[in-house]
This record gives C-alpha cells, sequence and structure tokens, in this order.
C-alpha cells in the first residue's frame, strides 16, 4: 500500500529502526527490492534519482513502480536528491508520495526559501518532503562533490531549518559519501554531532550515502575480474560499517539510503551468469541473477536496520 514516507520514518523513531530507501533504475531492481521486502514483511521506500528519471523515464518508472506498491507492506514512492525543481514539481503531481528537495549546496536562505515552496505545494497532494542540510562528497549520478566543498551539518543550523521549513525529515552530512569509496579505513561517522542534532530536531533524520560495499558481494561482482581483465573496476572500494549504521540508528537516523551497493550486486550477477554460461543470451537468465542478488542485499539491510517485522 502507498503511503507518505513521514508516516513511515514516524513509526521507525517511534520504535527505534530504520527503514531502507533503494534506488530504482530498472524491473528487474524493483523486483528484487519489493520481494524482499513482501518476504521479511518491511515497510520499504522505492526512491528514483534524477539520473535514473533521465534513464527510464518519469512515467516508465513511476508506472512501474506503483503496480509494485499495490502490496499488503507500506510502501513508499520517493524522489532522492531532488535539485530541479521542475522535476520535482512533475513527481509531486504525478503521484509519488514523498519528494526530496536537495538545497544543501545552496547559502542556507535559499535553502529554506525553495524548501518552504515544496512543501507547500507537496502538502497540496498530500506528500511528504525530505530536505537536506550539510553537503556529503563523492560521486553518484548527477551528485558530484568534491572533498573540498563537502562539509557537516552544523547542529543549529539543522533546528532552525527544520523550525522555518516544516520538513518532514532532514538529511544530515556526517561523515558518509556517495559511491564505492567513502573510506580508506574504518567507517569514520562524527556521532558526536548526531547526537547534538538529535536532540535539537525532532523529526526523522536520514543518513544518505550508507552503502556497506560489503566484502562478499564486491568478491563475487570480482570473481572472474582477471580473466576479464577488469579487477579495477571495485578495487579498493571502502563502505560504511554494520556497526556504524546501528550506532547511527540508535542514535536517531530513521531512513536509510543504499544504491551502490544495489549496482555491485546486479552487476556480479550479469557478469558472473554472462561468463559462465557461454550459450546464455536470453536477458531474463542473466537479469534474473542480478534481481535474485539484489534481493539478497535488500533483505540482508532490512534486518541490520531493524524493519523487518514492522510492516
Amino acid at each position: 500500500m502507498l503511503v507518505t514516507l513521514k508516516k513511515v520514518l514516524q513509526k521507525a523513531q517511534k520504535e527505534h529502526y530504520a527503514v531502507g530507501a533503494f534506488n530504482v533504475n530498472n524491473l528487474e531492481i524493483l523486483q528484487g527490492i519489493i520481494r524482499a521486502a513482501e518476504k521479511m514483511h518491511s515497510p520499504v521506500i522505492f526512491q528514483t534519482s534524477e539520473g535514473a528519471i533521465q534513464y527510464a523515464g518519469l512515467e516508465y518508472l513511476f508506472g512501474l513502480m506503483q503496480i509494485a506498491s499495490k502490496v499488503k507492506i507500506p510502501v513508499v514512492i520517493h524522489l532522492d536528491h531532488g535539485k530541479n525543481i521542475e522535476l520535482i514539481k512533475k513527481c509531486i503531481k504525478i503521484g509519488y508520495s514523498s519528494v526530496m528537495f536537495d538545497g544543501s549546496s545552496l547559502p542556507l536562505s535559499e535553502n529554506v526559501a525553495l524548501s518552504q515552496e515544496i512543501v507547500r505545494l507537496a502538502s497540496k497532494y498530500g506528500a511528504s518532503v525530505e530536505a537536506e542540510i550539510g553537503v556529503l562528497r563523492g560521486i553518484e549520478d548527477f551528485i558530484q562533490v568534491p572533498k573540498q566543498r563537502a562539509y557537516l551539518t552544523d547542529p543549529k543550523d539543522a533546528e532552525e531549518f527544520v523550525h522555518l521549513t516544516k520538513c518532514d525529515a532532514l538529511a544530515v552530512a556526517i561523515g558518509t559519501s556517495h559511491g564505492a569509496y567513502k573510506f580508506k579505513g574504518e567507517s569514520k561517522l562524527d556521532f558526536t554531532r548526531l547526537h547534538e542534532i538529535q536532540k535539537r530536531v525532532k523529526i526523522p533524520l536520514v543518513l544518505h550515502g550508507a552503502s556497506g560495499i560489503p566484502h562478499n558481494i564486491v568478491s563475487y561482482a570480482q570473481k572472474h575480474c582477471k580473466t576479464l581483465h577488469s579487477c579495477a573496476r571495485l578495487e579498493g572500494a571502502h563502505g560504511v560499517s554494520n556497526i556504524a549504521i546501528r550506532n547511527a540508528i540508535r542514535m536517531g537516523i530513521c531512513k536509510i539510503n543504499i544504491d551502490t551497493d544495489l549496482r555491485i550486486a546486479f552487476t556480479g550477477g550479469v557478469l558472473n551468469t554472462l561468463f559462465e554460461n557461454k550459450k546464455v543470451f536470453d536477458p531474463r537468465i542473466y537479469l534474473g541473477k542480478g534481481q535474485e542478488l539484489v534481493q539478497e542485499v535488500v533483505e540482508e539491510k532490512m534486518r541490520l536496520f531493524g524493519s523487518a517485522g514492522k510492516a
């Protein structure tokens, strides 16, 4: 059943777990996500980036997600990292139950003003709004932020921003980053900062750039990399540890974005199927293996986030 982000995150906040927001790029990834959610009896957030919409088309993606949301568990259809105001408006009007306005790279006053505009429009359509303070480094779709332009969320700014905008959820920057190369060593998140934000901000908090880049799925994706001369594809990739994720949830994170882990799993499934079965040319077979691995990753995330059994 289609619900708002506000509804699923308020329950998560009250019961101290997080809901996974998984990026949708095609049918197989969507199938893997919804099958995992139904199996785990977990609420789930489908989200599309501006890049995914450019690739597949807004109407196509929304149509697929709308069909997939006709289940008994709570489903949110959400726009991730919306920067294009006109596209955000289209998503609200077509039926997204939630949108994110990402004005994090703008001056605070401009971020506030535009976020207020989106909140007013979304409220007319019964949709939720996520906004962001602080800038994550890294590359993902249309998001490209070098280290020198990234900055962590200021707790005082976060408090003022939420008060002025009346947004339903706030994405914060505490040391995560987009892409597969988040850390050179152990995960280093600023939990002191997160604790201070949580004391000042009463709405649900969101963690972007939170893929774990698990060793098992990276190893699987690189299984035949020497033969394929492709080991550089994920060499040195390192993500957010499960311990860091659990700590973040304990300290108020209620929504966790996952994209890179799905990409790695899907790519590994397709690559290995084609490599190990030299006769296969049916996309239902090799894309189907990618879908299976996406489902496995999503199931594991739902157990980690504590959302399994919460639908």
